[in-house]
């Protein structure tokens, strides 16, 4: 399927999207949005895509919002604040919901700047690599008069606490990659030129693996931040529980006890 904001390429096993508008530094407006969230519907149930790459197109990852031309308008009379909120609860919000929920593991690629609402699309895959001369910075407070969006107030407290996710909230000041791998805000730092294949090098490694459990794993951990430790156990079992019945299971128990690599089929 074409796009007209994203290229989405599918190639053993691992699906590449890339966001499209570099001359606006992949900012987000409609177009884009409803591009990204339809190629999630096509790859999710596409037994062929193991894996998800996403990146950016140009000098920069995603500058957040498209305020020139978000494209939101539909003829509703609203205030300014009501146009963001619907472009938030029909758009913005959707997109992260898609991204922390597409059921197979999602690797960033950020390759230049990530800024405001592209914090937090960064941040919605599994494992984030950035290239050496990317950073992140939170625009919101102090440049537009607003709180973080795209679910950074959830995700920065969680992976940076208390302190930083404040002083970056409330300062607006860059965090350069080898800072935020450092601090645990992303998985590493890698040289510009060695970006791309450090994501598809790991892309491969998920491929091969246990998909339908990875699925799963991604499920259970987003479910610990709400639930009590007994909740948690109880999940754990209920999942193991459906695991332990899967070919894959199967197959890697096999291959533990005959010492040689399993060969999962998601299954």
């Amino acid at each position: 399927m074409a796009y007209e904001n994203i290229l989405v390429e599918t190639k053993d096993g691992v699906a590449t999207l890339t966001l499209n508008r570099p001359q606006s530094l992949n900012s987000l407006n409609k177009g884009l949005i409803d591009d990204v969230r339809t190629a999630l519907r096509a790859l999710a149930p596409d037994a062929s895509v193991k894996v998800l790459v996403v990146t950016g197109a140009g000098r920069g990852f995603c500058a957040g919002a498209d305020l020139a031309n978000a494209g939101f308008a539909d003829g509703v009379q609203r205030s300014v604040g009501e146009g963001i909120s619907h472009s938030m609860e029909i758009g913005y919000n959707p997109l992260v919901r898609d991204l922390t929920g597409f059921p197979k593991p999602v690797i960033v690629a950020v390759n230049g700047v990530a800024a405001g609402g592209g914090v937090g699309l960064a941040l919605s895959g599994d494992i984030v690599l950035a290239a050496k001369s990317a950073y992140f910075v939170q625009v919101f407070g102090p440049k537009l008069g607003l709180v973080p969006d795209m679910g950074c107030t959830w995700l920065l407290p969680q992976l940076l606490g208390r302190a930083r996710s404040r002083a970056l909230a409330l300062l607006g000041d860059r965090l350069p990659a080898d800072k935020a791998a450092e601090w645990g805000l992303i998985w590493a730092s890698v040289a510009d030129d060695q970006l791309l294949n450090e994501a598809y090098a790991l892309a491969q490694r998920l491929a091969k693996g246990p998909t339908k459990a990875f699925g799963e794993i991604k499920r259970v951990l987003d479910a610990a931040a709400l639930n009590t430790l007994d909740e948690q156990l109880e999940l754990e079992r209920r999942v193991q529980q459906t695991l332990g019945d899967t070919e894959d299971f199967r197959e890697g128990v096999t291959a533990f006890l005959t010492k040689r690599e399993a060969q999962f089929k998601g299954k």
